[in-house]
């Protein structure tokens, strides 16, 4: 683990973009930023596509390590180069941005109003990739619908088991069990959430902490405890689907907490923008997020 990244995650400044859309999300992506599904043909052009606009935003004047944290990435990314060098080692190295890899493969189908992630039988080898590539740490996504007992703790028994294999490889798990904000028991899934992964952090040690992603909570505050504890690195907040206004609102009501915002991040941004407008529109969101960040 680089103790020069480990020390930026923990008291810098800024907050982690989410660069992480895969390909079940990587069409909406790109109808956001303008680029419509009959202007590529398969995966291949697809995926060009997005990378193209994923380096726009990272070799952007806009993104700097002084405002940016970290950087999670799709595992293609993490493979592909940026100004011909390798993402992740573009990034900390000419951005000072610490690198972080996706690393779950989708989610299962609903059981018990959750939905965990699917099995990931090639796990171990995709982290020592992500550890060869200079990554930092991982992120993997699981969904609470509902406020079901049981759904809320097979999500979080699964997080907190494979963050015990990625912490093994040496690398830092962003835990992200996201509450579904349009849930109507969202409130009442975020107090057996909280409850979860308060329990299930007995296991971890402060000497190789995890981090958490959690949905802005209807109730400001509500993950304070876990912001204080020793064993989490960091709590960061996903957007989930709020406008970028509304997250920004709600998590700077939210001491301790610092963004992790994809969609949110990306608001406003488009392929026919000129270089120009595309990094004001990019550096004003940037300061933004960092402000709401910054309480």
């Amino acid at each position: 683990m680089n103790q020069q990244q480990l020390d930026k995650v923990r008291t810098g400044t800024g907050f982690i973009a989410a660069l992480d859309q895969s390909g079940g999300s990587t069409p909406k992506a790109l109808r956001l930023y303008g680029i419509e599904e009959d202007a590529y043909s398969g995966e291949d052009e697809m995926y060009d596509l997005i990378h193209a606009m994923r380096s726009r935003i990272m070799t952007s004047p806009a993104f700097t390590g002084d405002r940016i944290l970290g950087a999670i990435l799709f595992e293609m990314t993490m493979d592909r180069d940026v100004e011909g060098s390798p993402s992740a080692t573009y990034l900390w190295e000419t951005k000072g941005v610490v690198p972080f890899l996706k690393v779950d493969k989708g989610l299962a189908d609903d059981a018990d109003g959750a939905q965990v992630m699917k099995p990931m039988p090639e796990l171990d080898a995709l982290l020592g990739r992500a550890v060869d590539a200079g990554v930092f740490g991982t992120k993997m996504r699981s969904v609470i619908k509902e406020a079901n007992p049981a759904g809320v703790e097979a999500v979080v028994a699964q997080q907190f088991e494979v963050a015990q294999q990625i912490l093994g490889a040496g690398l830092v798990p962003i835990i992200e069990p996201e509450v579904d904000i349009n849930s109507s028991t969202k409130a009442e899934a975020e107090a057996l959430l909280r409850d979860a992964i308060a329990a299930h952090l007995s296991a971890i040690d402060e000497s190789a902490p995890v981090m958490l992603k959690l949905t802005l909570p209807s109730e400001d505050n509500f993950y304070a405890d876990l912001i204080a504890d020793p064993r989490v690195l960091r709590v960061v907040a996903l957007s989930g689907g709020y406008s970028r206004e509304q997250s920004n609102d709600l998590l700077s009501r939210n001491h301790g907490m610092i963004a992790s915002f994809s969609r949110a991040l990306t608001e406003g941004l488009s392929a026919q923008q000129s270089d120009e407008e595309f990094n004001a529109t990019l550096d004003t969101t940037i300061a933004g997020i960092v402000a709401a960040s910054a309480t």
